[in-house]
This record gives C-alpha cells, sequence and structure tokens, in this order.
C-alpha cells in the first residue's frame, strides 16, 4: 500500500511539472502580448518591465489560477489576462524586494536585480509600472456567469494591498532583529505570501463562475500552499547554495529575520510545512479527480529544492 501511495505521489508531481511547464509557455507568450514592446518609449522603462518579468520565473502564481480555472469547469482562455495579472504583481513585488532599502538583493532569478542593471530610480519606476499595468491587463477579462470584472480588480486590488501583501512586507521589515510569536510570524507570512497564492486560485475559480462553496474551499487550499511555501523558502534559503537557489543564500540569517526555522528549527519546519499541505489537499477533496494537478503542484511545491 505504502508503495502504492508513493508511485501515486510520483505520478501527480510529474503532472504538475508537465502543467507547470506548458502553463507557463502560455503565460510567457500572453504576458508577451500583453506588455508593451522594448522599443516602446520610454524604451529604458519597458526594458527594465521585461528584464525582471522574463526572467525565468517558475510562473506558479499564473499557473494556480489557470489550474483552478480548470478544475471550476472553466478554461484558461477566461482565466489568462487574470493569470498575466498575477504574475506582474508577482514581479514588481519582487524588484521593489530586492532594493537596497528593503532586502538589499544583488541576485534574483539567477541573474542580476534590476536595480543592479538599471538602477535604483529606474528599477522602482519598473516596480510601478508592472503593478499599474496588472490592472489594465485585468479589465480585459471576461465576466464569469457569478463575477464581474469589478470583482476580479477588488480580489487583486486587495490581496496586493496594504492589508495583505504589501502590509507583510511592512510586517516582515519590522520584524527583521526581534524575536516574535509563531503567532505573529504566521500572521506576517499569511500577508507576505499566502495572500497572493490564495488570490491565484480565486481569480482562477471566479473566471469560471465557482460557487460560494468552491471558492471557499480553493481559498483554504491557497493560504495554506501559501503558507507552507514560505516555510519552504525559508528552509532553502539555509541549505541550499546561491548558484541553486537563484537569489543570494543565507540572507535571512544575515538580515535577522523572522522565520520558522529561526523560530522552530529545521525539523518542525519541515513539518509544519508537510502538515499545511496535507491541510490544503484535504480542501480538494470535494472536487475529486478534477483537483489532480493542483494536489501535483501543492505537492511539488512542498518538495522543490530552489
Amino acid at each position: 500500500m505504502a508503495e502504492k501511495g508513493l508511485q501515486e505521489k510520483r505520478a501527480l508531481i510529474q503532472l504538475a511539472q508537465e502543467y507547470i511547464e506548458k502553463g507557463a509557455q502560455a503565460v510567457n507568450t500572453a504576458l508577451d502580448t500583453f506588455l508593451p514592446s522594448e522599443q516602446t518609449p520610454p524604451k529604458t522603462l519597458h526594458r527594465a518591465m521585461r528584464y525582471s518579468l522574463f526572467a525565468g520565473g517558475k510562473r506558479i502564481r499564473p499557473v494556480l489560477c489557470l489550474a483552478a480555472a480548470e478544475c471550476c469547469g472553466g478554461s484558461w482562455e477566461q482565466a489568462m489576462p487574470l493569470a498575466c495579472a498575477l504574475e506582474c504583481i508577482h514581479t514588481y513585488s519582487l524588484i521593489h524586494d530586492d532594493l537596497p532599502a528593503m532586502d538589499n538583493d544583488d541576485f534574483r532569478r539567477g541573474r542580476p536585480t534590476c536595480h543592479k542593471v538599471f538602477g535604483e530610480a529606474m528599477a522602482i519606476l519598473a516596480g510601478d509600472a508592472l503593478l499599474t499595468i496588472a490592472f489594465e491587463i485585468a479589465a480585459q477579462a471576461q465576466p464569469s456567469s457569478r463575477y464581474g470584472v469589478k470583482d476580479y480588480v477588488l480580489e487583486l486590488a486587495r490581496a496586493a494591498g496594504s492589508r495583505e501583501m504589501v502590509g507583510g512586507q511592512a510586517l516582515d521589515l519590522q520584524a527583521e532583529g526581534r524575536r516574535i510569536t509563531i503567532h505573529r510570524l504566521r500572521n506576517l507570512h499569511l500577508r507576505k505570501t499566502s495572500a497572493l497564492l490564495a488570490c491565484s486560485v480565486r481569480l482562477g475559480a471566479m473566471s469560471a463562475g465557482a460557487s460560494k462553496e468552491d471558492l471557499k474551499a480553493l481559498t483554504l487550499f491557497g493560504r495554506n500552499v501559501g503558507l507552507a511555501f514560505q516555510i519552504i523558502d525559508d528552509i532553502l534559503d539555509i541549505t541550499v547554495p546561491t548558484e541553486q537557489l537563484g537569489k543570494t543564500a543565507g540572507k535571512d540569517i544575515a538580515a535577522a529575520k523572522a522565520t520558522y526555522p529561526a523560530l522552530i528549527g529545521l525539523p518542525s519546519s519541515r513539518q509544519e510545512a508537510q502538515k499545511l499541505t496535507l491541510q490544503a489537499l484535504e480542501a480538494l477533496q470535494r472536487f475529486g479527480d478534477r483537483a489532480k494537478v493542483l494536489e501535483g503542484i501543492g505537492r511539488l511545491l512542498l518538495d522543490r529544492k530552489y
């Protein structure tokens, strides 16, 4: 029985890997059409935007959006503008996080960060522009049977705003060098990382006209996967070299960041990530086989090495 379970897990992870690869290619093609070309004035700004956006990211958030749409009976075509908007917001957040005034990193996705190539001022503007164009792209999505464009834009704005993602980054900065409780750390991660991942599956489901019950289940999946994702990120920062990680390793310790490994150690952190992933997968049970890709992605994110 154990061997059968292991084989099923491997099959799901393989399914997820293939889906992510195919989905990422589709997202990249769509992003290329949504974004101004490098030759569009002001050229340096558009070059900086594209430099970071097409730096080879895994596209987890947009792919989760596409997978959630299919899980709820929708299509990639319906969800694609929302998937692209999510990636623009995620990339803007990375550009700003890497700035000297924030996390101060010289590398992202295996190459020099935006501000190292284009300067701090242009990097700030590139991030601003990606945040703004995200809503321009989202506004081009078609309404579904239950949700309109206004609903999409509100969902995206709330997840990316001061009470969620940006607020989480603020809490992260304030927690540096301080010993905080596990409750406060969980709240920080729910905002900083989990909010946009939960938004990803919610938007995909909304594009398919998902019921309130389905949306609730996918929200629970997204929140728990998001927390597990951040814990694994913090573990990898300690255990994986810069070359494999794609960004400077050991930054969390150097900056005295509040992380699960710092608070409870590596073994307990791994256990917590596993528990959260199991809770996320339990939320998918109502969908049956329709959630196989989402389940595979959840398992893949737990086992990732970079």
